[in-house]
């Protein structure tokens, strides 16, 4: 987590755009049958391990990360880091009423903190106004709540037009901070089971965990 905050501390300094994606193993399952939203992941600044089905994998593979960086967690540290640098943040998207009780909650939490948000959408019909408001906001940090993977490609195709540094999809986050949806308890989260207590909370996400399974499985035979 402190590694990432850093990075994109660093992507501010640096001025440019840049896209970070929270990737669960559904956005990888996705990525193998989509090859557009694959080159969007690709392609991105910055890819974090948003659950330990992520983290499993990497360290099959090899590779060294020490913990999921689940976005729900990051949205409050990213605030406090924003209210500390003088960074300025939007919430873009959730349903309306969402991202504006969220940006009350943080500027209590965080003093100080520009924050700025709007309900959206990822529709182009849209983009005018999405756009007008964040450039008005003069926002240098950028959450976007659409869900996966409309938020990354909406994402991807304004990034050159968005005038912000960092633009990070962050999913349900919001509806979790917000306490419209209950997160599991933290022995849960530390035991890698969120994901049980949000199919227990909310059964229609059978059909999309469905693919975990097949997920693990690509995951040990791909070793071979």
């Amino acid at each position: 987590m402190n590694a990432a905050l850093e990075r994109m501390e660093q992507f501010v300094d640096e001025g440019g755009a840049h896209l970070v994606a929270t990737v669960n193993p559904e956005f990888v399952m996705r990525a193998n049958e989509d090859d557009q939203f694959a080159r969007v992941l690709e392609t991105a600044d910055l890819c974090l391990p948003d659950g330990i089905g992520v983290v499993w994998a990497a360290r099959r593979k090899g590779c060294r990360i020490n913990e999921p960086v689940a976005g729900t967690d990051m949205v409050p540290l990213l605030a406090t880091l924003c209210a500390r640098r003088g960074f300025r943040l939007f919430l873009l998207g959730a349903a309306p009423g969402v991202a504006d009780e969220l940006a009350a909650k943080l500027r209590i939490d965080s003093p100080g903190l520009e924050v700025e948000s709007y309900s959206g959408s990822p529709d182009p019909a849209d983009d005018a106004e999405a756009l007008k408001r964040i450039h008005d906001h003069g926002t240098q940090i950028l959450l976007v709540a659409f869900g996966h993977p409309r938020q990354e490609l909406w994402i991807d195709r304004l990034k050159n037009r968005l005038g912000v540094s960092v633009a990070i999809g962050v999913g349900g986050a919001f509806d979790y901070l917000t306490g419209r949806v209950p997160r599991a308890p933290a022995w849960m989260r530390r035991a890698g089971l969120e994901w049980l207590y949000r199919l227990r909370q909310q059964p229609w996400r059978f059909r999309r965990m469905t693919v975990l399974p097949v997920y693990a499985i690509k995951v040990l035979t791909s070793d071979q």
